[in-house]
């Protein structure tokens, strides 16, 4: 006899945003942990230095939340920053706008597939985890980075 299963939604579009903005305030506070030097010249294994990596998260983040909300993606055409005080002030600014724009995504929109920037095919609610695990894996390259600077990195469960 099958058990009997009650469908239960464990995730709204609100939860999908604070957690997404939990791992920007950690993310945020790794680009601190640097060094203005070595945040823009310091590497290990040929890998990119930490802020080309955020600058990765800066593109995709409000470009993201356009094109699942509209259906047009479009690329990020900032400024690309030269010093850690640009690159959180950047930083910061998408955050608001991330805040402002994501309340605003049209509920089916989340569902519906779209071929984000010609490269991934997805429903937009994939598209937006895509954005959090990108963000997620190369913040781990921070961390080895700060450990190899001998620079205590900052606790990864400590979103707030």
């Amino acid at each position: 006899m099958a058990a009997e299963t009650t469908e239960i939604n464990v995730l709204t579009a609100d939860t999908l945003l604070k957690n997404w903005q939990g791992h920007r305030r950690l993310t945020r506070r790794v680009i601190e942990a640097f060094p203005e030097d070595k945040l823009f010249q310091f590497s290990v294994g040929g890998m990119r230095p930490f802020a080309e990596i955020a600058l990765e998260f800066i593109r995709m983040a409000v470009p993201i939340v356009d094109g699942v909300s509209s259906g047009e993606w479009k690329e990020f055409k900032g400024t690309k920053p030269s010093t850690k005080s640009e690159l959180l002030r950047l930083w910061d600014a998408q955050t608001t706008e991330l805040d402002a724009k994501f309340p605003n995504i049209p509920p089916h929109r989340f569902s519906e597939v779209d071929n984000a920037f010609g490269m991934w095919e997805n429903p937009g609610v994939a598209t937006i985890q895509y954005a959090i695990d990108n963000e997620i894996h190369h913040r781990g390259q921070g961390y080895v980075y700060l450990r190899a600077l001998g620079i205590e990195p900052p606790p990864f469960w400590e979103r707030d």
